[in-house]
Order: C-alpha cells, then structure tokens, then sequence
C-alpha cells in the first residue's frame, strides 16, 4: 500500500521501529500555505504528506533529519516568516511543532525458516526487537503458526535471500540459519562487506566456522572483520543440539546483548554445536 497521509506513516514507521519525527502547523498568520493543524512525517530518508511544499518544507525537512540524527526524543517549536529569504513570496507566517519520537527497537534479520528458526522466532518476538525473518520458502512459512507470532515480526519470502541484505537498517543484528551453506556464506560475506551489521551470528559446528573463517580471509577480509563472525551462534552453557534447545542458546546471547552484557565476539565461540541440515 502507498502511504500518502501522515496518520498511516506513523503507523507504519511505529510497526517497522523507525524513528521520525511528526511536523505541525500550530499557528498561521497572513498567506500561508496550509492550514493550522496540516502535518507532514519526516524519517531518515523518506518523507510523508505535506505542510505546504516549497522552501518551507524543505527546510522542516532538513531540521527534522538533524533532529533525527540526535537521537533524542524531544519537542521544538519554530517559527517561518514566509519571506524572500525562506525563498517564500506569500508574506505570511507559520510556527511549526517537531515532535521527534526516537525508536531504540533493535532491529533483527533472521535467514532461514527451518527447525531451529521456527523455535527461535516465537521466543525472540517477545523481546524488544523489530524481526525481519527470511526465506525463499513460502512453504516453511506456510507451516508457521501465526498465532506465536507478534507484530514485530515481518515474514519475507524472497528468491534472493542475498538481495535483502542491501535494505538492513544500519547497526541491524543478523542471525543465519538457512539449510544452505552456500548460502549461509554468500550472506556471511555479504554482510561482511557492506560493514552494516552489529552482531552476525552463524549456526553450525566449529569446523564449519573454520571453513568460513579461512575463506573469508582468502577473499581479503581483515582479521576483525572475519572476528567478527560469531559460529557456532548461541550461549555455550545452554547444551543440546535440539532445535528448541539451539533456539534457547541463541535466545540467551540475543538476550545478554539487549541488556548491554559483554559477549565475547572477538572470538569463534567454541561449544561444538553440530546440527545436520535435515534439522535446521
């Protein structure tokens, strides 16, 4: 659905955990271009409904971006006399009202819909995260019940798992979990080199991880880059090789980096968590 009133862009950003800021018209004396109450939302790269256009707008724009770039949650009023130099010939004047509401919702990118993701996902949407969970298989996802499923959590179902890399929101955490390890590595390095991720997490044994590593490091990535690869994903005191018990391991570190605890991800963790692809 395109979004054209600012009353479905709040929602929307509210839904996806962006952060924007809501922009009034609180007061209008003379020629002005909209009336008192007109609104327009303004998020990092998008813009929604209008004020009135024009240099006025542009320039709401462009405060509400700096605004946004302090990540801090505030109210301003500020006043525009519609003059030459607003670049504005209506010889009016508007007070405007920025209302910056800062989303801190973690943003997580799940790959793979198999065992260990249909366990992991219900716990994880629990949590304050905002969960993009992904797959080329419309069937594992047919399969989901998704009455364990919040509305933090957005199923995609993509032919190129890979592609969606590119639309991460900065710092996001990535969790891979496919039932291909081609695949698993083409978002390994692919994720490596856009530099975007805070946390990438792998399942899989120890020797896999070291595979990995040594190929990372054949196509030229730096030793913190390849560090920063965290295989076998999950707390090493949670045993088990379950999918549900996998899933509690991994929702245990998840849960120590939500609340600021130091993982050790300057090292491949070494608990030997071997999982056969038939139960991923």
């Amino acid at each position: 659905m395109q979004i054209t009133k600012w009353f479905d862009a709040v929602q929307r950003c509210e839904h996806e955990g962006k952060s924007y800021v809501l922009v009034t018209v609180i007061n209008a004396a003379g020629s002005a271009p909209r009336e008192i109450g007109a609104k327009m939302v303004v998020c990092g790269d998008l813009q929604f409904d209008t004020i009135g256009g024009g240099h006025l707008e542009f320039e709401a724009i462009a405060k509400s971006r700096a605004f946004l770039l302090e990540q801090t949650h505030t109210q301003h009023i500020e006043s525009y006399p519609l003059s030459s130099k607003l670049g504005q010939c209506c010889g009016g004047a508007v007070k405007l009202l920025f209302e910056v509401h800062v989303n801190h919702t973690q943003h997580l990118v799940i790959f793979g819909a198999g065992h260990v993701a249909k366990a992991l996902v219900p716990i994880l949407a629990q949590l304050p995260l905002q969960i993009k969970w992904i797959d080329s298989r419309q069937a594992e996802f047919d399969s989901v019940d998704t009455s364990v499923l919040n509305a933090n959590v957005e199923r995609i179902v993509s032919d190129d798992p890979c592609g969606e890399i590119a639309f991460l929101d900065p710092n996001s955490w990535v969790i891979v979990l496919t039932h291909n390890h081609q695949l698993d590595y083409a978002i390994v390095e692919n994720c490596l080199k856009l530099n975007l991720v805070h946390y990438l997490g792998m399942i899989g044994s120890t020797t896999k991880a070291k595979r990995f590593v040594t190929r990372l490091k054949h196509r030229g990535f730096s030793e913190s880059q390849v560090a920063s690869l965290i295989s076998p994903i999950g707390e090493a005191l949670v045993p088990g090789k379950r999918p549900i018990e996998v899933a509690v391991s991994i929702s245990a570190q998840i849960i120590q980096l939500l609340n600021d605890k130091k993982i050790n991800g300057q090292e491949i963790i070494s608990n030997d968590r071997v999982m056969a692809q038939s139960t991923q």
